[in-house]
C-alpha cells in the first residue's frame, strides 16, 4: 500500500509545478511600462523619427470614437505569458495622438474611458464616447421638406502630414450599416447615410490632414405640416368659399377680416419655428406671403364690389323716391280735379233742392279719403324702400351693379387660378 500512495503523490506534485501562472504586472514589467518612464508619453511612439504614425478612426453617430494607432516601443510574445495576447493600461500611461473636432463648439461633459487597450504588436485602441455640439451651415430653402448635410472634420493641432496621417477604419457604407444599427431615436430627423472622405489642410507651409465625415439627415415634415401648412390651407379654403355670400350683407366683409387676422397669428408662429440662417428666401415664407397677399387683395375686392352696391342702391332709391313723388303729386292733382269736377258738375235742380248740412259733409268726406289715399301710398313707399335694401338682386339693378358683377365675377375666376397655379408650382418646387 505504501508505494502506491508514494506514486500518486509524485504525480500530483509533478503536475503541479507544470503549469506556469501568468499575470499582467509581468506584461508590464517585460514592457518597463510605469507612469515614470518617459520613453512611453512624452513622445511620439515611433523608433525613427522619419516612421510617420498611422491613426485609424472610426466614428458612428451620436460620437462613438474608435481611435487605433501602433506604438513601436511595445511587444511581446505572447507564448512567453502564457499566450496573454492584450493588457488595458490607463491612458494616462501612453502617448495619444492630439486629436480633435474642428467645428465642435462645446466643451465636452461626457463620461471618459479611463482605460487604453494595447496589443502584444503594439497597436493601442482607445475608444470614447463623445458629446460633439457642433456648427452645421444649413439650407432651409425647402423647410420643412429639406435635406442638411454636416461635417465632422478629424485633425491633429501640431503634427503635420508627415508625422501623422489619418486613415478610416471603416468604409462609408459599413459605416452607414452600423450607424443605423446604433441608431435608437431619430426624432425629428431621419438619418440616411454617413459618408467618409479626406481633406488636407496647409496653413503657414504645413499640411495636415483631416478625415472628414459628412452626416446627411432628413427631417420629418410630418409635425410641421399639420400644425402650420394645413390651417393656412384650411384658411385658404374659407376664403375662397366666402365668395358664395351675398355682397350687400356685412357678414362677407367681417369673415374675410376674421380669417386674415388668423393667417397672421400663424405668420408670427412661423417666425418661431423657421431657422433665421439661410442663404435664400424659404419656400414656407413665400407661401405664407403669397396668401396672405391673396387674401388681403380678396378683402379690398370684397371692400370695392360693396361700394359698388352701395352706391347703385342710394342711387336706385333716390330715383324711386322721385318717380314716387311724381307720382303722388300727379294722383293728388287728379284727384282734385275728379272732386273739383264732381262738386261744380251737379244738376241744377239737385244743387238748389241741397240744404247746406249736406255740402259740409261731403267736403268733410273728401278730406278724410285723401288722408287714406296718402298713408296708403307713404306704405307702398316704404314697401318698396324695403325691399330695394333687403333684395337688391331681386330687381335688375343699375350700371354699377352689373359692373359690381362682372368684377366679382371675373375675380373670382382669377382668384382660383391662381391659387391652383401657386399651390401647384410651390409643391413641385419642395418635392424636387
Amino acid at each position: 500500500m505504501v508505494p502506491v500512495v508514494f506514486f500518486v503523490f509524485i504525480f500530483l506534485t509533478g503536475g503541479t509545478s507544470s503549469e506556469k501562472v501568468c499575470n499582467y504586472h509581468e506584461v508590464l514589467e517585460y514592457l518597463n511600462l510605469t507612469k515614470d518612464n518617459s520613453l512611453y508619453k512624452l513622445t511620439r511612439p515611433v523608433l525613427d523619427h522619419t516612421h510617420h504614425t498611422t491613426i485609424h478612426l472610426d466614428v458612428l453617430l451620436y460620437a462613438i470614437l474608435a481611435v487605433e494607432w501602433n506604438n513601436e516601443f511595445i511587444s511581446w510574445d505572447p507564448a512567453q505569458f502564457c499566450g496573454i495576447t492584450g493588457i488595458s493600461v490607463p491612458k494616462d500611461m501612453l502617448w495619444r495622438p492630439d486629436l480633435f473636432i474642428y467645428e465642435m463648439i462645446q466643451k465636452d461633459d461626457s463620461n471618459q474611458n479611463p482605460y487604453l487597450y494595447v496589443d502584444h504588436k503594439g497597436t493601442v485602441t482607445y475608444e470614447e464616447d463623445i458629446n460633439v455640439v457642433s456648427t452645421c451651415r444649413m439650407d432651409v430653402h425647402k423647410f420643412p421638406f429639406d435635406t442638411q448635410s454636416c461635417n465632422i472634420s478629424i485633425g491633429s493641432a501640431i503634427n503635420c502630414i508627415g508625422e501623422i496621417r489619418l486613415a478610416p477604419s471603416s468604409n462609408s457604407s459599413r459605416a452607414t450599416k452600423f450607424s443605423h444599427e446604433v441608431l435608437k431615436t431619430q426624432g425629428e430627423w431621419e438619418f440616411l447615410h454617413l459618408s467618409v472622405s479626406n481633406n488636407i489642410l496647409t496653413f503657414d507651409n504645413r499640411s495636415f490632414e483631416q478625415l472628414v465625415y459628412t452626416f446627411t439627415i432628413k427631417r420629418r415634415p410630418l409635425l410641421h405640416v399639420i400644425n402650420f401648412l394645413l390651417p393656412i390651407l384650411f384658411f385658404l379654403s374659407l376664403d375662397l368659399a366666402s365668395f358664395f355670400i351675398s355682397d350687400h350683407r356685412g357678414e362677407k366683409l367681417g369673415f374675410k377680416v376674421t380669417v386674415l387676422l388668423a393667417i397672421s397669428v400663424l405668420l408670427l408662429i412661423l417666425n418661431d419655428i423657421l431657422p433665421s440662417m439661410s442663404n435664400r428666401t424659404p419656400l414656407i415664407a413665400t407661401y405664407c406671403i403669397v396668401i396672405f397677399a391673396l387674401m388681403l387683395l380678396s378683402l379690398l375686392e370684397t371692400i370695392l364690389i360693396i361700394y359698388l352696391m352701395e352706391i347703385d342702391s342710394q342711387q336706385r332709391l333716390k330715383n324711386d323716391q322721385e318717380d314716387q313723388k311724381e307720382k303722388v303729386k300727379s294722383d293728388n292733382e287728379k284727384r282734385s280735379r275728379i272732386f273739383c269736377s264732381c262738386v261744380f258738375k251737379a244738376p241744377e235742380k239737385e244743387t238748389e233742392m241741397l240744404p247746406v248740412v249736406e255740402e259740409g259733409s261731403i267736403c268733410v268726406q273728401s278730406r278724410e279719403s285723401r288722408v287714406l289715399l296718402l298713408i296708403l301710398d307713404e306704405l307702398q313707399e316704404l314697401k318698396k324702400t324695403m325691399s330695394l335694401h333687403l333684395s337688391p338682386r331681386e330687381e335688375a339693378g343699375g350700371r354699377l351693379f352689373l359692373w359690381a358683377t362682372r368684377i366679382n365675377r371675373g375675380f373670382f375666376i382669377f382668384y382660383v387660378t391662381t391659387v391652383l397655379l401657386f399651390l401647384s408650382l410651390l409643391f413641385y418646387k419642395w418635392r424636387s
